[in-house]
C-alpha cells in the first residue's frame, strides 16, 4: 500500500487576508478612512468632562442650556422612525 499524504493548503498571512477584504470592500464602493477621537475612557477626558457638565449645571442659564441641547439632539428612536 502506498502512503498518500495529502496537505492541507498552507494558511494565508493575515496581510494577505486584510488586503483582499480590503478589496472586496472596494469593489462595494467603499474605501477606508482614519479618523482620530478622544479616548473617553481616559481619565483626564472623564475629568474634564465631568468639570464641563459641573460648570454648565451650576450655570445661571443651566435651564435655557440644556433646553439648547435637547432641541439639537437626535435620539435613536426618532432616527429609526419609532417616535
Amino acid at each position: 500500500m502506498e502512503d498518500c499524504q495529502v496537505s492541507s493548503p498552507k494558511p494565508r498571512p493575515s496581510r494577505v487576508k486584510v488586503r483582499e477584504h480590503r478589496e472586496r470592500l472596494r469593489r462595494q464602493g467603499l474605501r477606508p478612512i482614519q479618523i482620530w477621537v478622544p479616548d473617553v475612557r481616559a481619565p483626564a477626558f472623564r475629568s474634564e468632562a465631568r468639570r464641563q457638565s459641573l460648570a454648565v449645571a451650576a450655570s445661571s442659564r443651566a435651564h435655557e442650556d440644556q433646553a439648547f441641547i435637547d432641541a439639537v439632539s437626535t435620539f435613536t428612536d426618532e432616527v429609526d422612525g419609532h417616535e
